[in-house]
């Protein structure tokens, strides 16, 4: 086969090239080698975008790239238009803005909590044509196949005159866009908070970076996995003892993810007092894939903890972990080195348990936080909350969620399984249940034109689902109906509930399907907020010996 002479393989590089004159054109002579002047960043990219371009974002769970949101935002929609946004978080009005300014069209994005109902609404108008919404690490991953980005927007704490970047301690999703990004030929814009003459320590290197400008202000950094302690009811007291006791002592569970939220941060809180009194220490909970949430102070403290790998930080807690780096991974410099990618793959094949919450769960046990109204997103669950099945190592906590889930097939293959626990009270906020008969994602698909609908943690990789009515173990059920009657056992007094088979229930029960507090030996008048390491925000603060410093919003002293 003869080489065709007249084709051309080096377009990107051409399009790089042909930009980059562009961007030396329009900036002139402000440009001083990669940096730009605040006032110029308009400019800068007006010239490195062209309409149609796919453009990423930096919008993570914590940290934002606000200025170059804004600066993109603001830019003429005549001359830039319908561009394919691809990013990890929409969480700043901006992010959306550029859709109802005519600047995007297209999305691929994972998670959206704080714009969730806006973006239903641009949907519903037909201002946003989504491709899919992804997991953390399944949007990553087509970043280096077919999403991968023409110009990135990313922001880091600090640069020197080169252009090496300083993530600090929110490293988060910036080494995956940037480096999908450098090698195809593309343009990647650091807003930093800094320029320095030496960087602590070199996150990206210079030679992945085209242009950097110091943003007029920090950049926005959001404290996503705080808790108050205060605001942790009872309910979610002995549901925390429930899964502590039912299953985290059960399964020897010692390598974990934790959702965000009040459920998971009682369990954490009670991990120094409750599992310490069953005497649990060393034995669970020793081996973390999750931000460092401040709940976790008091268990760090108290010698539970012995290694947590991060997503991203969480701010205030970035003295605290430099001061405790034998649990940290932390840098020479002492800040956190997060990184979103590699914790997501941690988290899927290092850890036996994953446990969060959702809106809505059906009857054969899917969950979703798509709901009429509301396009959330996944963020990471999906993946944390998926079982491993390319996992080849093993542990007891997966071998005996294996073999339960094996039971009376005989001849079978012998493998383990991931625990992946769905924690939810059976009536959420504005008392809608939690447990449906069909989920909301269904009616969003067909709205949406979606060729699947929106689903977060699919039934059958969902092992136990806990509520203040007791913990169902789908594991041990051997039918469909057997499956869908120990969903409603613990149900409680939604519709779901109330529709049970109530002798089949009890027969589940009997059988330890379904365990209510009681079966666990656990009375619910002992599930109090005395029970809570710390109580609240201040109370945090003493158990790290005054190194944890909570943003002014949690502090009321």
């Amino acid at each position: 086969m003869t080489p065709d002479a007249a084709k051309q393989w080096d377009t990107s590089t051409r399009s790089r090239q042909a930009r980059l004159a562009r961007a030396r054109q329009a900036v002139g002579a402000r440009l001083r080698d990669k940096q730009v002047q605040a006032e110029d960043i308009g400019a800068l990219l007006s010239a490195v975008i062209e309409p149609g371009d796919r453009v990423c974002l930096e919008g993570n769970n914590q940290k934002q790239a606000d200025f170059l949101a804004a600066a993109l935002a603001a830019l003429d929609p005549a001359q830039v238009h319908d561009l394919h946004m691809v990013q990890s978080v929409l969480a700043l009005p901006e992010h959306l803005d550029i859709f109802e300014r005519g600047i995007a069209s297209r999305l691929d994005f994972s998670f959206s909590g704080p714009q969730a109902q806006r973006l239903a609404k641009l949907v519903d108008a037909r201002r946003i044509q989504i491709g899919a919404i992804h997991t953390y690490l399944e949007l990553f991953s087509r970043y280096f196949v077919d999403l991968t980005p023409r110009v990135s927007l990313v922001c880091a704490q600090a640069a020197d005159a080169q252009g090496n970047l300083y993530t600090g301690p929110n490293t988060e999703d910036t080494p995956a866009i940037v480096e999908a990004t450098a090698f195809r030929r593309g343009i990647v814009i650091a807003q930093v908070n800094e320029i320095v003459d030496t960087v602590p320590r070199v996150d990206i290197p210079a030679d992945w970076v085209d242009f950097v400008v110091q943003s007029p202000r920090p950049h926005f950094i959001e404290p996503l996995f705080t808790r108050d302690p205060a605001l942790i009811s009872e309910i979610q007291v002995l549901m925390a003892m429930m899964a502590i006791k039912g299953i985290y002592a059960e399964y020897g569970v010692q390598r974990l993810n934790h959702g965000i939220g009040f459920d998971t941060a009682a369990i954490e809180l009670l991990l120094p007092t409750y599992a310490a009194s069953l005497g649990l220490k060393g034995k669970i909970c020793r081996h973390w894939a999750l931000n460092p949430h401040p709940a976790l102070i008091p268990a760090i403290e108290a010698g539970f903890v012995e290694s947590v790998h991060s997503f991203g930080s969480e701010l205030g807690m970035e003295s605290y972990v430099a001061a405790r780096s034998d649990v940290f991974f932390t840098g020479a410099d002492g800040s956190m080195r997060s990184n979103r990618a590699f914790c997501q793959a941690a988290g899927h094949y290092a850890c036996d348990l994953f446990i969060g919450s959702t809106l809505q769960i059906d009857l054969q046990g899917n969950s979703s936080t798509a709901t009429r109204g509301r396009i959330a997103g996944f963020g990471g669950a999906s993946n944390m909350g998926a079982d491993a099945r390319g996992r080849r190592h093993a542990s007891p906590a997966w071998l005996r969620a294996g073999q339960e889930a094996q039971a009376g097939g005989a001849g079978a293959m012998p493998r383990g399984r991931k625990l992946v626990v769905q924690m939810v009270e059976t009536f959420r906020e504005h008392m809608a249940p939690a447990f449906v008969e069909t989920l909301d994602a269904w009616g969003l698909a067909e709205d949406m034109g979606m060729e699947l609908p929106p689903v977060m943690i699919y039934g059958d990789d969902v092992t136990h689902i806990l509520t203040e009515e007791g913990i169902a173990n789908l594991l041990l059920c051997r039918t469909a109906e057997e499956r869908e009657q120990a969903i409603r056992g613990v149900a409680g007094y939604t519709p779901v509930g109330l529709a049970r088979d109530k002798r089949m229930v009890e027969n589940l029960r009997d059988r330890g399907v379904i365990r209510r507090p009681a079966d666990l030996g656990i009375d619910p008048r002992l599930a109090t907020r005395d029970l809570l390491a710390a109580r609240t925000v201040k109370d945090l603060v003493r158990a790290s010996g005054g190194l944890y410093q909570p943003p002014r919003r949690f502090r009321n002293w």
